[in-house]
C-alpha cells in the first residue's frame, strides 16, 4: 500500500492540512472513548425513560464494548481496503448516525442495535489514530507530538466522561448523551475527507479475505466479554462462565492457526510489539479499573451525584494536561524503556495511595493520588507506543496498532471484572467482620465506622444495629474497594518485571510472509 511521502517533501499548506486531518482522527477517537463513560453515568435515567429492566440495563454498555473490541483488530485490514481517509469517513459517519439512532430509540432492542453499530464504528476510530501516527508522520518531533496528542486524548476521555455525563444528566434530557456526538461528527467528517491523504482503495481484497478467521475472532472475543461480565456475579469457575472462556480459547486457537488469517497475529513475533502489547494490557487493567473504581466509591460510599463525581475526577485530567508538554520533550532524549519503568512505577504508587480510604475520605484525600496517576500515565503510554510500533514495517503498522489497542481494551475489560469480583465478594465478608468487631473491640469498630465510641449502639440491641446498618455497609464497601485498589497496584507493578525481562530495545529483524495478511 502506498502511503504518504516523507514529511520533508510536503509543502507547508499540505502539512497544515495533514495536522488538521490527524486532529479530526483524534477527535473521532475521543468521542468513541468518551461515549462509554458519558452513558454509564445515566443508565438509570435511560432505564426509566425506556422502561428497561435493571437486569438488562448493563447490556447497553456490554454490547457497545463487545462490538468495539471485535472491530479493533480488524482496523489494519480495513485500512488496507479503504485507506485511512475513507475508513475514517465511513467510521465517523456510522458513529454519528448510530448516535442519532440511540437518541431516538424507543425500546431496549432498538437501543441495543444502535449501540452495536456505535461500538463497532468506535472500535475502528481508536486504533486508526495510532496507525496514523506512523503512517502520516516521519520519525522525530512531529511523530512524538502526534503520539502525545493521541495518547493524551485516549486517557483524558474516560476522565472527562463522568463530568460531561453528569452535566448533561442534570441540565438536559438523556437524549443529549448521544446527540453531543453529532456536531463533532459532522465537522470531523468534512475535515477528514478534505485533509487526509488520498490513496487508492483496494476493494479487491474482499475476494481473498479469510472470512472464517473473522467469524472465529468475532465469536471468541464476544464470548470472552460475556464471560467477564458474568464472572463477578456467578463466580469465575461457574460452569456457564467457563463455557464462555473455553469458547474464547478454542476460537482464538483456530483464528491464530489459520494460514491466511485476516488478523495478522504473526506480527507478535516482533518482540518489541509483543512486549508493548503486554504493557498495554497491564495499563488497561489499572487505567480502566481506576476510572471505574473511583466513581464507584464516590457514588455508593460518599453519595455524590454524577456532576460532583465528574468534578472530583477532573483533577486527573488537569494533571495529564499539565504534564503532557514535558513528556513530549523528555521522550525525545531518554530511553523509552526507562521512561516506561518510571511511568508504571509511579502509576502503581498512585493506585496504591488510594488503597487506604475511609468512609469519610473526601476531595482533599483524593487529590494527590489522582495527581500522581494523571502526571505519570503519559509515560505508560507514549514510550511503549514508540518502541512497540516504531520499528514495525510501514505496511504492517495498521495491523500492529489494532493488536496494541486490543490488548489495552482487553486489559480494561478484565480489570473491571476483577474489580467487581473483589468489591462485591469481599464487601459482605467485611460487613460480617465489622459486626463481630462491634462486640469484641468497640473502639476499633468505631474507628472503622468513622464514629465515636459513644455513638455506637449496644451490640446486644438488634434495633440499635439496624440504625447503623447503612454505615456498616459503607465501611465494608470501602474496605473492599481499598483491596481492589491494592490489587490493581500490584498488577500494574508487574510491568516493571516485564520491562526487566524485555531487556534493551533492539531493532527487530521482522520477516512477515505473504500469508500474514490478505
Amino acid at each position: 500500500m502506498k502511503e504518504l511521502e516523507a514529511n520533508k517533501a510536503l509543502p507547508p499548506p499540505a502539512m497544515v492540512g495533514l495536522w488538521l486531518g490527524y486532529g479530526a482522527l483524534c477527535i473521532g477517537m475521543f468521542m468513541a472513548i468518551l461515549d462509554i463513560q458519558v452513558v454509564v453515568t445515566s443508565l438509570s435515567v435511560i432505564e426509566d425513560a425506556l422502561r428497561i429492566g435493571a437486569d438488562r440495563m448493563s447490556w447497553v454498555q456490554t454490547t457497545y464494548l463487545i462490538a468495539e473490541i471485535i472491530s479493533i483488530p480488524l482496523t489494519g485490514l480495513l485500512i488496507r481496503i479503504f485507506t485511512i481517509r475513507w475508513l475514517f469517513a465511513g467510521a465517523i459517519l456510522t458513529f454519528t448516525l448510530a448516535s442519532i439512532g440511540c437518541a431516538i430509540s424507543y425500546d431496549f432492542i432498538s437501543l441495543i442495535l444502535f449501540r452495536i453499530l456505535q461500538g463497532f464504528a468506535g472500535g475502528v476510530l481508536i486504533p486508526l489514530v495510532f496507525a496514523a501516527i506512523f503512517l502520516l508522520f516521519g520519525k522525530g518531533l512531529k511523530q512524538t507530538i502526534a503520539t502525545t496528542m493521541g495518547g493524551l486524548l485516549a486517557v483524558l476521555a474516560p476522565t472527562l466522561g463522568p463530568l460531561v455525563g453528569g452535566w448533561i444528566t442534570e441540565n438536559y434530557t438523556w437524549h443529549w448523551l448521544f446527540l453531543i456526538n453529532v456536531g463533532p461528527g459532522v465537522v470531523t467528517l468534512v475535515i477528514g475527507i478534505l485533509c487526509l491523504p488520498q490513496n487508492q482503495t483496494r476493494l479487491s481484497l474482499f475476494k481473498t479475505l479469510d472470512w472464517i478467521s473473522l467469524v472465529y475472532v468475532a465469536i471468541g472475543l464476544a464470548a470472552l466479554l460475556i464471560g467477564l461480565k458474568e464472572a463477578p456475579d456467578n463466580g469465575w469457575l461457574a460452569p456457564q462462565v467457563l463455557i464462555y472462556f473455553v469458547i474464547f480459547v478454542f476460537c482464538a486457537f483456530i483464528a491464530v492457526r489459520r494460514p491466511r488469517s485476516a488478523i495478522s497475529f504473526k506480527l507478535l513475533r516482533d518482540r518489541n510489539l509483543a512486549y508493548g502489547c503486554i504493557l498495554s494490557f497491564i495499563l488497561g487493567v489499572g487505567l480502566f479499573g481506576s476510572v471505574y473504581l473511583l466513581p464507584l466509591f464516590l457514588a455508593f460510599v460518599r453519595g455524590m451525584g454524577p456532576l460532583d463525581i465528574g468534578l472530583v475526577i477532573l483533577v486527573t485530567g488537569i494533571a495529564q494536561l499539565i504534564t503532557a508538554p514535558l513528556v513530549v520533550q523528555i521522550d525525545r532524549y531518554i530511553d523509552a524503556r526507562l521512561l516506561s519503568a518510571v511511568g508504571f512505577f509511579a502509576f502503581a504508587i498512585g493506585l496504591l495511595m488510594s488503597g487506604f480510604q475511609t468512609i469519610n475520605t473526601g476531595y482533599d484525600e483524593m487529590f494527590w493520588p489522582q495527581v500522581v496517576r494523571g502526571a505519570f500515565v503519559a509515560l505508560c503510554i507514549l514510550p511503549p507506543i514508540r518502541f512497540a510500533l516504531g520499528f514495525i514495517p510501514r505496511e504492517h503498522i495498521a495491523d500492529a496498532s489494532g493488536l496494541f489497542n486490543l490488548s489495552r481494551n482487553l486489559g480494561g475489560a478484565i480489570g473491571i471484572a476483577l474489580v467487581d469480583t473483589v468489591v462485591f465478594s469481599r464487601s459482605p465478608e467485611h460487613a460480617d467482620r465489622i459486626t463481630d468487631l462491634l462486640k469484641l473491640d468497640p473502639a476499633k469498630a468505631a474507628v472503622v465506622l468513622g464514629l465515636t465510641t459513644d455513638e455506637l449502639p449496644d451490640p446486644q440491641d438488634p434495633t440499635g444495629l439496624l440504625g447503623i446498618m447503612d454505615i456498616i455497609e459503607q465501611a465494608s464497601l470501602t474496605l473492599a474497594i481499598n483491596e481492589a485498589w491494592i490489587v490493581m497496584s500490584a498488577i500494574t507493578a508487574v510491568a516493571l518485571v516485564v520491562l526487566l525481562v524485555m531487556g534493551p530495545i533492539r531493532v527487530p529483524n521482522l520477516q512477515v510472509t505473504a500469508e500474514a495478511r490478505p
